[in-house]
């Protein structure tokens, strides 16, 4: 089964005739970077980053589509109006590969500090940010070190 049709709601897509930027977070990730009680729930930790994003999406990440990948207990939030939520059905790891295997046309940037992650998706072509490129965009006790 392809990406696309395992992730539709987080499949490429065209704009106006301009391919938009793709932006994947690896939430795990990103709320595991910050030692701030995000293991005492997992999802609402997924959804603070989620609506981080959101408000930051418009003012200082562009017009960048925004997913979040997210997985195990932390699934089940839902999507915003620009950062579009997709619940890896097992390793968070591999759907990101495969949501940028998907948009193999569009500009990737993946925001992880996962080596073997990082390895992936930069030999199908994507950058790689880690977690600390979005605390200018992160605000509360989500963002401090």
């Amino acid at each position: 089964m392809a990406a696309a049709d395992r992730y539709p709601h987080a499949a490429s897509r065209i704009d106006v005739g301009t391919v938009r930027p793709l932006l994947i977070v690896d939430a795990a990730n990103v709320v595991g970077s910050t030692p701030d009680g995000w293991w005492r729930d997992r999802r609402g930790a997924a959804a603070r980053l989620r609506d981080q994003l959101e408000s930051a999406a418009d003012a200082t990440l562009g017009d960048a589509d925004i997913v979040l990948v997210v997985e195990g207990k932390a699934r089940g939030i839902q999507s915003t109006q620009r950062v579009r939520v997709v619940d890896a059905p097992r390793s968070g790891d591999d759907a990101i590969v495969e949501l940028v295997r998907a948009a193999s046309d569009r500009l990737a940037t993946v925001v992880t500090a996962d080596r073997g992650l990082s390895e992936r998706v930069k030999a199908l072509g994507a950058a790689v940010r880690g977690p600390r490129s979005l605390d200018a965009h992160r605000s509360g006790p989500d963002a401090e070190a």
